[in-house]
């Protein structure tokens, strides 16, 4: 009996992994907005791992090479193309919102959007329970997914 309520209890207090990632083409400019949201404790334990190097976001000593590298890890783990085609996500920067950072991106104008594919595998080399979740609006019509370790890949159709 002590065992179950010893493993009912640890289950309680499991952490979960998710990240959020919003994509929006934006009617006026038709560039397409990028922002995700990544735990910030899970995110610098991430960037520490891949760059060899101890990163603090919320008190950067060089904002200048935390912005490279969270733009770098970002651009390799998350890919979108739409109508077929790879966007290049320009990275424009990040904040902390309570326990998490925020990193923003932006494409080049895109015409008529039909077709999203997305790869997202963001900390997935971190957290075997990772998910992220994706969420795209295009004119106003709103699509979600959820993509759990390993799944990385999904299509959206406008």
């Amino acid at each position: 009996m002590l065992q179950v309520l010893l493993i009912s209890f640890l289950h309680l207090f499991h952490p979960f992994y998710v990240s959020v990632t919003e994509i929006t083409q934006n009617s006026k400019t038709k560039a397409v907005q990028v922002s995700v949201r990544i735990f910030f404790d899970d995110f610098e334990k991430a960037l520490d791992h891949q760059y060899k190097t101890k990163v603090n976001i919320l008190k950067p000593v060089d904002r200048k090479k935390v912005d490279q590298l969270i733009a770098d890890y970002v651009q390799k783990h998350l890919q979108v193309k739409a109508n077929q085609k790879s966007l290049v996500l320009k990275y424009i920067g990040y904040e902390i919102e309570e326990d998490a950072a925020w990193c923003y991106f932006e494409t080049a104008p895109v015409a008529a959007i039909k077709t999203f594919d997305i790869n997202n595998n963001i900390l997935f080399e971190e957290h075997e329970s990772q998910s992220n979740m994706v969420h795209v609006t295009v004119n106003g019509s709103r699509k979600s997914t959820k993509l759990d370790n390993p799944k990385s890949q999904a299509r959206m159709s406008f």
